[in-house]
């Protein structure tokens, strides 16, 4: 008796997820092809965007009574079940975290094993020439690789705000291990992000290529704060300018979960004034960027040409630091 309870359970677990996964907006009470167009013009593409709107919101978006709205909203929220599970369901649901290699055995296992995680933000600051944007190279090469060889089998999104992606840079580190170099160009979308409003643009962009099937498994940005350094300058403008930041990691976040994709952020850094002793760097955008980061870590040049991984924040590894190696090859443990 109790078996067949479990197989009706499992079933019916089945049958939810695959209605979940296959409901699109025009399944919603009151939202038809109009409405739906309108919403994605707004990137709002699916049933999560919706849920998580407010009847006012909706209301003003795509020109509906907020009657209608609150109940678009709730039908929404009724079939992602957006409530609690418990402990069980939800050690499920992470059973489908991929990861990326790093390319260095240590770097991997400073970050609890297997390398950067979907799911999540992983963060590195660090000073000019500290390995930051290497590494974001050698993770857009990784993340094409198969599962099995510590790869996600998908391609990679790169934001670029400083103008540092080297198609060249990309090109030896595939040769390196073996690869096509012109198959895994092709595999890397680049976009140059020329201001914040740019920057956050791009994120619905690329909301728009996942719906559109490309399997984008991995979104770099280099560098997170560069523009909002720039354009918000001075104590007079800080709080704008952490609101903006704060609105669009949030972004980030909920689309790293919506799609399964792993985000690799760099970050600047400042040396801090009142630090009397020990090291002064300070990385840009205080706690609000400090509490989003999933994974944390500060890279920093050690001796004789390596690089230090210092971990400063994660769900669920200690603090650690290791050392890697910039390569032609890309990150590596040891020195060519």
């Amino acid at each position: 008796m109790a078996k067949n309870d479990d197989e009706k359970t499992s079933k019916k677990d089945k049958v939810d997820e695959e209605t979940e996964k296959d409901a699109t907006l025009t399944d919603i009470p009151g939202i038809g092809p109009g409405i739906a167009a309108k919403l994605e013009a707004a990137g709002i593409y699916d049933l999560m965007g919706l849920a998580v709107m407010s009847p006012s919101a909706l209301s003003e978006l795509a020109g509906v009574g907020e009657a209608v709205a609150r109940k678009a909203i709730q039908a929404s929220r009724g079939m992602m079940k957006l409530g609690f599970s418990d402990g069980i369901e939800f050690a499920k649901k992470r059973e489908d975290v991929l990861y990326i290699t790093t390319g260095s055995k240590n770097l991997n296992g400073l970050l609890g094993g297997r390398g950067i995680e979907t799911k999540a933000l992983t963060e590195a600051y660090g000073a000019f020439g500290s390995g930051k944007s290497q590494l974001g190279f050698t993770l857009a090469v990784n993340a094409q690789l198969p599962k099995e060889q510590g790869g996600a089998n998908g391609k990679a999104v790169v934001i670029d705000t400083e103008g540092t992606f080297r198609p060249e840079r990309i090109r030896q580190i595939a040769e390196g291990m073996g690869a096509n170099p012109e198959k895994v160009l092709k595999n890397i979308l680049v976009a140059r992000a020329f201001n914040s409003d740019h920057q956050i643009l791009l994120i619905d962009k690329i909301n728009e290529l996942i719906k559109e099937g490309e399997p984008i498994r991995l979104v770099i940005i280099d560098s997170l704060t560069a523009h909002f350094r720039a354009e918000f300058a001075g104590r007079g403008q800080l709080a704008d300018r952490q609101q903006k930041l704060n609105r669009y990691l949030h972004n980030l976040m909920k689309m790293a979960e919506q799609h399964n994709l792993a985000v690799y952020l760099t970050n600047q850094v400042m040396a801090n004034p009142g630090m009397m002793f020990g090291d002064p760097t300070t990385p840009i955008g205080g706690n609000i960027l400090g509490h989003a980061s999933t994974f944390r870590m500060y890279l920093r040049r050690g001796k004789q040409g390596s690089r230090v991984a210092k971990l400063i924040d994660s769900p669920n590894l200690p603090d650690n630091e290791t050392v890697f190696f910039v390569t032609e090859k890309g990150v590596k443990d040891e020195e060519e």
